[in-house]
């Protein structure tokens, strides 16, 4: 085994780290509160420092919060991969969205057929899904086509002002808080003195990003095979923002761009065999997001995927199935022969899956269970003589606001990276105890990590340790001097 890069989601470094209290109105860091024996000492004794997971250090708008896609596109691509959020916003900021084809290609066919134009997507200011900004700007964009049709719309999802409060989307949420309903759970809606998606229409999707987006897409573009009405869809010109997914022939404004080159691309053309593991709620980071988006997989390739437990939420069982991912890990670091991968990617999704439930306590729990799962796997690559690389892909238990007022989304808190040299590049003999023990002598091997780094800068690391030729096309730096 050449080494091993585990990926801690949602592990951050909030204002809880090293040292000060968390506020007195709650414990907010959930990762400074949990005990952290394993990591604490490979930080120790390894060359750390911290990466930024987020805005323009990975490709999002300025001040944009990370997330598991975003951070796995730029862990494996070894560059800074400009998101499509990003390419979007730069389009809105220069004035350019009105030049987009394919979105006046939606506005000149409803022109052509008397038809309306439907606006959908996430109205929201997270911007995981979408961003407001980028639906005012196309409803600007119809407005300046036909003012007055457009301009109660524009007014009731903007300004929140229309003839009959009761009748809008706005109060159509405000209903659902006063349920007791929050934004993820509310149930679609019917507003009254709309008009109803009809043959001619045009329809643009604002979402950039696929996930929650195709499956209604799919109804309306007529390609789902279990459609479950008596009656066909609509005849209507269907614009989507980017590619929500490859079998839709559809236009888009904003069509993929998959970078090449990545890290999985490198270890395969080096003649290097590479093990995937996760569990199933982190499936398509490890695979087709570290990928550069390719559905792909490499010669020498193999995957450990452990089903995540069947619960109504994590809290209810913070450790998720993290010792079986480490299980499966370790029974193929150990393996004789041909079985032992070269480089592992394995990625331990608890403290971001339990950190987004809001429930502190269980966010301490979901910490202290990675921190043990990460010994077992330091203790196994320590025996099998491999380089081990420690990061995260972005912040989420790091803060958990306060019980009054839960955090449960991303942070902007820096993320750690730990470097730990193999036995007998400084750091003497690995434990005799091996896999089942978070004790073996780690060490820096002499090495420091530099200021200023990214999720970019790891791959190029992590190939230059293990003398594979980093591609032309990754910009990252060694983050190690």
């Amino acid at each position: 085994m050449k080494a091993a890069l585990v990926i801690l989601d949602g592990w951050g470094l909030g204002t809880g780290w090293d040292g000060p209290e968390a506020p007195a109105e709650g414990g907010r860091d959930a990762v400074a509160a949990a005990d952290t024996p394993t990591f604490d000492r490979l930080r120790a004794a390894g060359a750390f420092g911290t990466l930024e997971t987020h805005g323009r250090r990975v490709g999002l708008p300025e001040g944009q919060m990370g997330n598991s896609e975003v951070g796995h596109l730029n862990l494996g691509a070894g560059r800074v991969v400009l998101q499509d959020s990003a390419r979007v916003t730069d389009d809105v900021d220069a004035g350019a969205l009105a030049a987009n084809e394919a979105i006046e290609g939606a506005f000149a066919y409803a022109d052509r057929h008397a038809g309306f134009v439907h606006v959908m997507g996430l109205v929201s200011d997270g911007g995981v899904h979408a961003r407001q900004t980028h639906l005012h700007a196309v409803l600007e964009l119809a407005a300046e086509r036909d003012g007055e049709r457009t301009k109660s719309a524009y007014d009731a999802i903007v300004r929140r002002e229309a003839p009959h409060v009761a009748d809008s989307a706005v109060a159509a949420v405000e209903d659902a808080y006063d349920r007791g309903v929050t934004d993820e759970h509310v149930e679609p809606t019917l507003i009254e003195g709309g008009p109803a998606l009809s043959d001619g229409d045009a329809v643009v999707f604002v979402n950039f990003r696929a996930d929650r987006a195709r499956q209604l897409v799919r109804m309306l573009a007529d390609v789902d095979p279990a459609w479950p009405f008596d009656t066909d869809p609509p005849a209507v010109r269907l614009v989507t923002m980017t590619e929500y997914d490859e079998t839709f022939d559809l236009p888009m404004a904003y069509p993929p761009r998959s970078p090449e080159g990545t890290l999985g691309e490198a270890v395969a053309d080096a003649g290097l065999t590479q093990l995937r593991a996760a569990e199933s709620e982190k499936h398509p980071h490890v695979t087709y997001f570290l990928d550069g988006g390719r559905e792909i997989t490499f010669d020498g390739e193999r995957r450990e995927i452990v089903d995540s437990p069947d619960v109504p939420t994590y809290d209810r069982q913070p450790a998720m199935s993290a010792p079986e991912v480490t299980d499966g890990v370790c029974d193929r670091i150990e393996a004789a022969g041909d079985g032992a991968p070269d480089l592992v990617v394995c990625n331990y999704a608890n403290p971001d899956m339990v950190g987004h439930t809001g429930d502190f306590a269980a966010a301490v729990a979901a910490v202290e269970a990675v921190d043990a799962e990460l010994g077992r796997l330091a203790g196994a690559v320590r025996s099998a003589g491999g380089h081990l690389l420690v990061t995260a892909d972005h912040g989420n238990a790091d803060d958990m606001g306060t019980p009054a007022d839960p955090q449960t989304a991303h942070t902007t808190n820096p993320v750690p990276f730990v470097y730990v040299a193999p036995a007998g590049d400084g750091g003497g003999e690995a434990s005799a105890a091996g896999r089942a023990s978070s004790d073996a002598t780690a060490s820096d091997g002499g090495f420091r990590v530099r200021d200023g780094g990214t999720l970019a800068d790891v791959a190029p690391t992590l190939l230059r340790r293990i003398d594979v030729p980093v591609p032309d096309a990754m910009t990252g730096t060694d983050l190690l001097s």
